[in-house]
């Protein structure tokens, strides 16, 4: 099944939104705004144009991002286009499309930026356990890294 990816560069709206659902899962809600600007040849003016877009994060990332970023921010988005659809209390049918983010930073562009790496989560790849992981010893060096792992 193929899958969609997009890369958005632009600049936060607003704080993102923080929230947790009934089991404690974090997520974070961002909007982005995309602005674009292009001389038109047939007036020598200067034009632009804006586009805007929201995404959602989960999990510690969202928590990352929440702690990290902030209206104004310059970001970069890689994530997955996504289509929700609801009824209103009315009962008329809504849809929207976001961007279901996988990565997020902030660009460095304009600007620079501090990194500092939080400790992992005990248990599975969601952060489970809730207590933070034996920290593993120095980098080891090898061949090869897996599609996901970094080499660092």
């Amino acid at each position: 099944m193929p899958d969609n990816s997009v890369t958005v560069v632009g600049n936060l709206t607003q704080d993102p939104e923080l929230r947790f659902t009934p089991s404690g899962v974090a997520m974070a809600r961002i909007s982005v705004a995309v602005n674009r600007r292009w001389m038109n040849r047939n007036t020598n003016e200067w034009e632009e144009e804006a586009s805007f877009f929201s995404g959602t994060c989960w999990q510690e990332m969202a928590e990352n991002v929440s702690e990290s970023l902030q209206k104004g921010s310059r970001v970069i988005i890689n994530g997955r286009l996504q289509q929700r659809s609801w009824e209103t209390q009315e009962g008329e049918r809504r849809s929207v499309v976001e961007i279901r983010i996988d990565e997020i930073g902030p660009s460095l562009r304009w600007a620079t930026a501090s990194v500092t790496r939080t400790p992992r989560r005990g248990g599975d790849n969601w952060g489970g356990g809730g207590r933070p992981a034996a920290r593993p010893p120095g980098p080891v060096a090898r061949e090869t890294y897996g599609p996901d792992e970094a080499p660092f």
